[in-house]
């Protein structure tokens, strides 16, 4: 379990911050500038707290109170930047070793062999890294990191560097070492697809301030936790368990007590949980079943929160029948006239091809 409850000072910014995980991966989200970088920093141990304590499976790292600072090389904590930052002198065979020279024999819990086959890096061992690509790059510091036996990972915006197609081939690594190494991560980034595919939990920040903490499904179906973010990068998660894939059209029915949710594709076996990700502007809002439509989502829920500003759209919290909450963008003009108020009930549709299916995973524990 990480406990964290810091406070720093740098300059003009101020942050303060409160959350603990008790396993699995803990997404840090916000947009820049937020303090998710310098909290990595404060539980690294690469910079000190003005006050606070910082522990790790009961054990304090930092507690300013008792005046314990542990230093960082000390920790046994793994890290992975945007930067790969690997030894350009070095072969990746002895990029991968370097962490694990400073591991005592006894703590070396994590073998070699098995992090290079979940990696696919095997092929790589004899090269450079000025050989390498973005994507072979990443995976080798994140292999750096966990043939360290690390008791935490922590990741920082590991995927921003990297293009569309690169971060594909690394999220499904991610989620291994997640499910089959499980060591807990703290995970850091403002890209909703990759919080979506890889956490269990998720801590908004704003500002230096918690806005928001708890299962990523709750947290992000309320629109406070995206407040500030632009309209076309508010989202949704909703778990739904898979029903059954129809071959002649292509198409996966989802199961959700609100309804059922088509995804193009396939998503796995029937009985398997996934997380969609769902756009706040991909979601329309009607007052009724409609017919006539090439809709196929239709979504029953309640109006829950509607966040208006001075300008001309909203945004609606709608809960869905059973579980879970989606984003709809809308105008204030439209809202009016379909008189929704906190409470109403309301049907959310979404298109199947506004759903990424790339972005589809099995639901984290």
């Amino acid at each position: 379990m990480i406990q964290v409850d810091a406070q720093k000072k740098l300059g003009s910014f101020d942050l303060a911050i409160t959350f603990e995980s008790d396993g699995g991966i803990v997404a840090l989200f916000g947009p820049s500038g937020s303090g998710k970088s310098v909290t990595i920093a404060l539980i690294a141990g690469l910079t000190r707290p003005d006050s606070g304590r910082i522990a790790l499976d009961g054990r304090p790292l930092v507690d300013t109170a008792a005046g314990v600072f542990v230093p960082a090389h000390a920790r046994r904590i793994g890290l992975v930047f945007q930067d790969a930052q690997l030894f350009p002198h070095l072969s990746v065979r002895h990029n991968l070793m370097f962490g694990r020279w400073f591991t005592p024999r006894a703590e070396r819990r994590i073998a070699f062999d098995p992090v290079v086959e979940t990696l696919g890096i095997g092929h790589l061992l004899d090269r450079r890294p000025g050989r390498l690509s973005g994507g072979e790059k990443q995976r080798v510091a994140i292999g750096r990191a966990l043939v360290s036996s690390p008791r935490l990972l922590l990741m920082d915006e590991p995927l921003a560097a990297l293009d569309a197609e690169r971060k594909q081939e690394i999220l499904p690594l991610i989620e291994r070492l997640r499910d089959e190494f499980r060591i807990p991560i703290v995970y850091v980034s403002h890209a909703v697809e990759e919080v979506a595919r890889l956490a269990a939990r998720v801590v908004v920040l704003a500002g230096g301030r918690v806005v928001a903490s708890g299962p990523v499904e709750d947290v992000f179906g309320e629109s406070i936790a995206q407040a500030g973010e632009s309209r076309f990068r508010r989202a949704s998660f909703v778990t739904a368990r898979v029903d059954h894939y129809d071959a002649a059209w292509g198409l996966t029915a989802l199961s959700h007590p609100s309804g059922t949710i088509w995804l193009a594709g396939p998503a796995g076996p029937p009985g398997r949980d996934c997380r969609v990700v769902v756009r706040a502007t991909d979601v329309t809002l009607a007052t009724a079943r409609p017919t006539g439509l090439s809709v196929r989502t239709v979504l029953d829920g309640t109006v829950g929160r509607i966040e208006t500003s001075d300008g001309p759209l909203a945004t609606v919290t709608v809960d869905l029948a059973g579980h879970g909450h989606v984003l709809a963008s809308a105008t204030r003009k439209a809202l009016d006239e379909l008189g929704l108020a906190p409470g109403l009930p309301v049907v959310a549709l979404i298109k199947t091809v506004a759903l990424d299916e790339q972005s589809v995973a099995v639901a984290p524990p």
